[in-house]
């Protein structure tokens, strides 16, 4: 079977953040490199919110999520890795020379001497709003993301959930929107703290504990009215609305992973600080990953990738380098340095 596939130093699952670093990372420490993403693009989590503004990634100055996906996705593609898109991988079998073959659903075969896994929180499908006949608005004015600001112009919006995603949709539309309320389940809201009390001071109409029990359409089409209701006392009253946004969290696919032996619960891998898993070979990084000193952001999943792929190398060549050179020492750049029009010297 080996003898018909080629053999690759490094193959990163996962297309997010953390995968996207792990591919240029690895160009950096000169390994043979294969990313393998589940979707047809690059940016895993990232591409729910495309208008959404990235603040905290170090260096960079507030930016939308879908040019930091770019951005990103053009440093990947640095040292051209192998790029597949469209596989699911479920299988891993370990061969007789400690190489992996991994198997997608797809039935496509890829052999590696290592695996970094940068799956984020698997294949996410959004939690759907429970309510019978929702899924027939879901052509007109029920959304489950917000990929553009401008068609919620003038609008009466109602976001139900507490998450980052409504909070910071509640934020970004209240500059835009007539009118932006906010119904959560519980009082907590989830999303950063910084971005909750901005919408409770400024941006939106809150209500909590309150759930959308009812929806109502005059011509069938599209949700004209919503009754909510509070959690604890069951009181209830309408509100006129023109579009809905549902933010109920995401249900994770892990099928076929569950299966190889790591050390998980539910959400993550435990890894060491090296980012090493239990199994030889096999290493996490970013939002898959779980260990003491973890740390949730992006940013946070461009130093899991560059330790990941760190132990990666080493355990390939138990004498190499701890990590890569310095960029400016690194000699993989000296001939793109050249081509920029910038002196090594």
């Amino acid at each position: 079977m080996t003898e018909q596939l080629e053999l690759y130093d490094v193959t990163i699952i996962g297309g997010g953040p953390a995968g996207m670093y792990t591919a240029f990372y690895s160009g950096m420490r000169d390994l043979k490199t294969k990313l393998i993403e589940a979707k047809e693009e690059l940016g895993g989590r990232m591409l729910i919110y495309p208008e959404k503004m990235i603040w905290d990634v170090g260096g960079v100055t507030p930016i939308l999520c879908e040019k930091l996906i770019a951005q990103l996705s053009e440093q990947a593609k640095t040292f051209d890795p192998t790029i597949v898109f469209g596989q699911h991988i479920i299988r891993l079998e370990k061969q007789a020379d400690s190489t992996y073959i991994l198997e997608a659903v797809t039935g496509e075969k890829h052999w590696t001497r290592t695996v970094i896994l940068a799956i984020g929180r698997g294949i996410l499908r959004m939690a759907k709003l429970e309510l019978e006949g929702a899924e027939r608005y879901e052509v007109s004015n029920l959304h489950y993301t917000v990929q553009e600001l401008e068609p919620f112009r003038g609008k009466r919006v109602l976001i139900s959930g507490g998450g980052n995603s409504a909070v910071d949709w509640a934020n970004e539309l209240a500059s835009i929107a007539a009118q932006v309320t906010v119904v959560h389940r519980r009082d907590h809201f989830g999303g950063h703290e910084k971005n909750v009390i901005r919408m409770k001071q400024s941006s939106a109409d809150v209500l909590t504990p309150y759930e959308i029990t009812q929806l109502y359409s005059g011509n069938g089409k599209a949700i004209e009215r919503v009754t909510i209701a509070h959690i604890e006392s069951g009181n209830s009253h309408e509100l006129e609305v023109d579009e809905v946004i549902i933010n109920h969290g995401l249900k994770s696919d892990f099928t076929g992973i569950k299966d190889w032996g790591l050390d998980m619960d539910d959400w993550n891998i435990f890894v060491s600080p090296k980012l090493e898993t239990n199994l030889p070979g096999i290493f996490g990084a970013g939002d898959f990953v779980n260990y003491d000193s973890k740390l949730n952001l992006i940013a946070g999943a461009f130093t899991d990738a560059a330790l990941a792929l760190n132990s990666a190398k080493r355990y390939i060549d138990p004498d190499a380098p701890r990590m890569a050179y310095v960029s400016s020492h690194n000699e993989r750049f000296k001939e793109r340095n050249k081509a920029l029009g910038v002196s090594d010297e």
